[in-house]
């Protein structure tokens, strides 16, 4: 292949000339014609990339602003011809101040260098072929993320029935015939029904997980003060047996969803109070807000975490301690994890062994309407 043509695979591309002057139409079509599958209607209609000049430009912009906006995510590049004798002077925007989509990606000017114009539809024809893939396998992830979603939903649900068979016939064997047991029948037994009981405890948990983003509510503006004082009230007496402290800032209004948040700070609280190291568990929240999102850190004095653990405690079923030392089904920090991207945040840990944890997470900021809308409501 000579160094003058496009590269492989350009052949089944189509480009659409928006070129009003017939002269400067044929010139640019008998250019490409050998390389691209060319267009010449002067309406907009499906095309892999469109080529305007500088005079035709102000009457297809609005069309091609439409048509830009209806391909997102797909990448529908737009160059335009930019001729010496022209009297509209137009750049391209600065990336910085301006919103995707956008819709003039290049700028070539006249005389056009033959070189130049390939080299420069080609890479734009790479990227939108990069656009279509990347949201090709965005769908299929998703697509697979639904399937797995369904896969633990019903194969939890119907592992309840046989599980509590099993569990109410262990019950029944220990009620009738457990004084005929020696003592290592009488510790078998108490081995199974503990076991027949964390494994209800696990298939609960796995079934929240599956349904947080299938059975999630609405993301409306959320008071964290009234979620926090919610989760204080259900752990009263968890927070009495360790004689907890929790100390907290005032937390913003954020856009969530209530009964989520109150799992997350449930998950955590519990979390930090149960792995207090035997002393008396002090914990602090403070909340710090950027442009656009609200950091909330929780931070405990209590065991810490080592470096090499703290990405795996937040996978399903993933313990860093036995259940003879700890209680738990090992799903709760995948559970916040869950639940906080599903608000577009992020969840992580910092922490050292024997300094204690900061767990710290981002949501986004709720709107002014939507906190006007809520206290109109009110």
């Amino acid at each position: 292949m000579s160094s003058n043509t496009p590269t492989a695979g350009t052949q089944t591309t189509t480009i659409q000339l928006l070129i009003t002057e017939e002269g400067n139409r044929a010139a640019i079509r008998k250019l490409l014609e050998n390389h691209y599958t060319v267009r010449t209607t002067q309406s907009i209609g499906q095309a892999d990339l469109y080529l305007v000049d500088d005079h035709s430009f102000p009457e297809y912009h609005a069309a091609l602003e439409e048509r830009v906006e209806e391909s997102d995510p797909i990448f529908c590049p737009v160059v335009l011809i930019r001729r010496t004798d022209s009297n509209p002077q137009i750049t391209l925007p600065d990336v910085d101040d301006r919103e995707p989509p956008y819709l003039i990606d290049d700028i070539i000017d006249a005389p056009v260098d033959r070189l130049l114009l390939f080299r420069r539809l080609n890479s734009l024809l790479v990227r939108r072929e990069q656009s279509k893939d990347l949201l090709h396998y965005i769908s299929q992830l998703e697509a697979s993320n639904k399937s797995l979603e369904q896969f633990a939903y019903a194969a939890s649900h119907d592992l309840q029935e046989p599980l509590r068979m099993v569990s109410s016939y262990l019950q029944l064997i220990e009620q009738r015939y457990g004084d005929g047991f020696d003592e290592d029948g009488e510790e078998f037994l108490e081995f199974a029904i503990d076991g027949a009981d964390r494994m209800r405890s696990m298939i609960d948990a796995l079934l929240e997980y599956s349904r947080i983003d299938t059975e999630g509510s609405p993301l409306t503006p959320t008071e964290l003060d009234d979620v926090l004082a919610n989760v204080r009230q259900d752990l009263q007496v968890k927070i009495e047996e360790h004689d907890a402290q929790i100390e907290s800032e005032s937390l913003p209004t954020v856009a969530g969803d209530a009964d989520q948040l109150r799992q997350l700070f449930q998950n955590l609280l519990s979390n930090a109070i149960e792995y207090s190291g035997g002393e008396r568990p002090e914990i602090t929240i403070t909340a710090e807000r950027t442009d656009t999102e609200w950091q909330i850190s929780l931070h405990d004095d209590g065991i810490g975490i080592a470096v090499d653990d703290q990405e795996r405690i937040f996978e399903v079923f993933q313990r860093l301690h036995s259940h003879e030392e700890r209680s738990g089904t090992g799903i709760g920090l995948a559970l916040c994890k869950r639940i906080v991207k599903r608000h577009d945040g992020r969840l992580w840990v910092e922490s050292a062994p024997n300094e204690g944890a900061t767990f710290s997470f981002t949501l986004p900021v709720a709107s002014t309407s939507e906190r006007e809308e809520r206290e109109q409501a009110v």
